[in-house]
């Protein structure tokens, strides 16, 4: 019994290993990260923000919320690097964004955990 618990033990340890290495190589970085809530607040804006104007508003003033959204994505992933700390823990990672544009517009906080080459939100909630 007592080589089939060695057998074992050594298996668990090498599973264990490759499962670290393989989270370790597919940890996002904040590049990614940056790309990821981009893509999460322009589909926000273009869903429930857009949708939310009138279009009495967007026939006075010629205002297409969607173009708008899509012409400030460079702007907004600036603004969500300076606001975004990463907590990288080799195997995975921690964002936490604090994203606030200006004092009369709500501010918002996101947490986000990354490994193997996905993201997973998992607070988002208007401060």
């Amino acid at each position: 019994m007592k080589p089939f618990t060695i057998i074992m033990a050594t298996g668990a340890a090498a599973g264990i290993a490759v499962l670290g290495v393989t989270m370790a190589k597919t940890n996002p970085n904040q590049l990614e990260y940056e790309e990821y809530a981009v893509q999460r607040l322009t589909k926000y804006l273009k869903t429930d923000v857009c949708k939310q104007t009138t279009n009495i508003i967007q026939n006075l003033i010629h205002f297409n919320c969607n173009k708008l959204v899509d012409s400030a994505n460079p702007q907004m992933q600036e603004i969500i690097a300076r606001t975004t700390e990463r907590q990288n823990y080799i195997i995975f990672s921690i964002y936490r964004t604090d994203l606030k544009i200006s004092s009369w517009m709500p501010s918002y906080k996101f947490e986000t955990v990354a490994a193997f080459d996905q993201f997973y939100t998992y607070t988002a909630e208007e401060q």
